[in-house]
């Protein structure tokens, strides 16, 4: 009875187990229990994706595939992934597989560590991968353009193709064999040296002629260097106020005495304007302009009387008219 008893509570486990394993199994395992977060991503092809597939981020594991349903001509994939998987707004999704023969998966890359993270039921962006089937047609046709190109070239399809150049070639003959003969010639001519194309190769002539041009023009750079190092060095003495030049431009007595010789003629002007001094009398004095104008007057007459007389007799007349 004792064992009996054991073997059915056995059996009931056993059962219960296969149970519970067949429910998660229909429900989506045991990630439909754990606490996370979903994202969507949508897809306009996504191969043989199906639900309960893994996404990845770097290779790692962090959710799996919830959800896959039709909107319009898209195809909206919905994931949960586990907490600590922080997908970014930057961060973008592609649907890949493990080989040839693989189980496809979500792959999800980090993105910019400067992004948002995205929040639950929000859009991750997407990328759609060439489609492994589109890429073997590709390569089959490939293979078999490959393949007809092989057979082109065989037998009489050869002779087809290589035909009308031999004829060509047997027609032109006599004037393709003179123009080799000429091309020969011409060659022949060059490797001797002769012509100008075969001077301009051999003659040393062209060579120092442009080195000399090169040599002077180098010396011309030079000397144009030197012209500048000694211009500099003028400059710098005339910025440091060195020399005549540099201490008209840096020195303050020339600007001091000219201000000061500038100041005492602007004085002397004025003084000479007022009537004051010599200058200035001889200048605004109406009185000495009178005199000497009689003084020229008297000179006058004297001069008239003076035509007749002897030296003696002029200078004593006029002393006598001018005193």
């Amino acid at each position: 009875m004792k064992n009996s008893l054991e073997t059915r509570i056995g059996i009931f486990v056993a059962l219960v187990m296969l149970a519970a394993v067949f429910i998660l199994d229909i429900v989506g395992g045991a990630e439909k229990f754990t606490r996370g977060h979903r994202l969507h991503a949508i897809f306009t092809n996504v191969e043989d994706l199906k639900v309960g597939d893994r996404v990845k981020m770097a290779g790692v594991e962090v959710g799996k595939v919830e959800n896959i349903r039709l909107e319009g001509n898209r195809v909206n994939v919905t994931m949960k992934l586990r907490r600590d998987a922080e997908v970014r707004t930057d961060s973008i999704a592609t649907i890949t597989f493990t080989g040839l023969m693989g189980q496809n998966y979500v792959a999800i890359d980090f993105g910019s560590g400067s992004a948002p993270i995205l929040e639950n039921n929000q859009i991750v962006g997407t990328r759609e991968l060439p489609d492994l089937s589109a890429i073997m047609a590709k390569l089959d046709s490939v293979a078999t353009g490959v393949e007809n190109l092989t057979k082109s070239f065989t037998g009489d399809k050869i002779d087809n193709l290589l035909g009308p150049l031999t004829d060509f070639l047997k027609a032109n003959r006599e004037p393709l064999t003179a123009t080799i003969a000429n091309v020969r010639s011409i060659s022949t001519q060059i490797s001797q040296g002769q012509g100008s194309v075969g001077r301009l190769i051999y003659d040393d002539a062209l060579y120092n002629s442009a080195l000399a041009t090169v040599t002077n023009l180098q010396r011309a750079g030079d000397e144009a260097k030197l012209a500048i190092a000694d211009a500099r060095k003028v400059l710098d003495q005339v910025n440091a106020g060195q020399g005549t030049v540099g201490k008209l431009v840096k020195d303050d007595a020339l600007y001091n005495q000219t201000t000061a010789s500038m100041t005492n003629l602007k004085e002397i002007l004025q003084k000479i304007n007022q009537g004051q001094g010599s200058v200035g009398k001889l200048v605004n004095d109406q009185e000495f302009y009178r005199n000497a104008k009689l003084s020229l007057q008297k000179l006058d007459k004297a001069t008239d009387g003076l035509e007749d007389e002897g030296p003696l007799s002029v200078l004593g007349i006029a002393v006598q008219h001018l005193f």
